[in-house]
């Protein structure tokens, strides 16, 4: 008769048995704040990973100490770009990155809007690299940032060029988009079609009023690295039609490809 092997209990697992408390609650503030948009202080840190303040103090002045947050004059804390610039250290998307940025400066100079580069990254789309606009009043986008793909021009064109079944996937982890109804669903996937065919997104007042985008996709069908090449300006008088701009777009797209090899 052979014995049977007892189950593995949740205090048994390896997270568990493993598991390094101090570093668990550093990752728990890195990996929140970087979902948030706005700084945070401790009492609001510790309220949204249910800790307690005092929990969080040390750890949260090493990581200032580190480089890794940074603190404002109200106190609230956020990200500095050093993670972001360890990942490139040995990243994939540094030769991407080497190549665009050039090309973009060309791009923005004779555009005078400013242009950023993006990858999908955990579900998200990672701003790789921007260039600003040399206007005094412009729109930014923090390099290094996360933000929802069902949401931005960048994101609907990585989406729109996914395989179906990848793109499935994806859309079931996305907040925002069960959150939509079934018409809304299908509209949607209808949209991400016609951004496939196309080669282009453009979107007006996408994530807030006033803001106008208009973005290419950078690699081919079947390329292992795709990106998002996006335009981003503010509408009013003094703003060009961002379509008159388009072949210039696709052309400096169309650049960073070959010179990639992604073509």
């Amino acid at each position: 008769m052979t014995a049977s092997t007892p189950p593995v209990t949740d205090s048994e697992s390896p997270r568990n048995k493993y598991a390094v408390p101090a570093l668990e609650k550093a990752l728990d503030v890195l990996e929140y704040l970087s979902e948030q948009a706005v700084p945070l202080t401790q009492a609001q840190l510790a309220r949204a990973l249910g800790r307690e303040p005092s929990e969080l103090f040390r750890m949260l002045t090493v990581l200032e100490a580190r480089g890794y947050l940074r603190r404002d004059d109200a106190g609230g804390y956020q990200l500095t770009l050093k993670l972001f610039e360890l990942s490139r250290t040995h990243s994939p998307h540094e030769q991407l990155i080497d190549v665009a940025t050039p090309l973009m400066r060309d791009l923005v100079d004779l555009a005078r809007q400013s242009c950023h580069l993006s990858v999908l990254h955990r579900d998200k789309v990672l701003v790789l690299e921007q260039v600003e606009s040399p206007q005094p009043v412009r729109l930014s986008v923090q390099i290094g940032s996360l933000h929802s793909p069902v949401a931005t021009v960048s994101g609907q064109l990585l989406l729109a060029h996914l395989e179906a079944g990848e793109r499935t996937e994806l859309l079931a982890r996305q907040a925002d988009y069960l959150r939509m109804g079934a018409r809304e669903r299908q509209e949607f996937n209808e949209r991400l079609e016609r951004v496939r065919a196309d080669g282009w997104a453009y979107a007006e007042g996408a994530r807030f009023m006033g803001g106008i985008d208009l973005g290419v996709p950078i690699g081919s069908e079947g390329a292992r690295t795709r990106a998002a090449l996006t335009i981003a300006a503010l509408k009013g008088p003094d703003c060009p039609d961002l379509f008159d701009l388009l072949p210039r777009l696709q052309q400096c797209a169309g650049e960073i490809t070959r010179i990639c090899g992604l073509g």
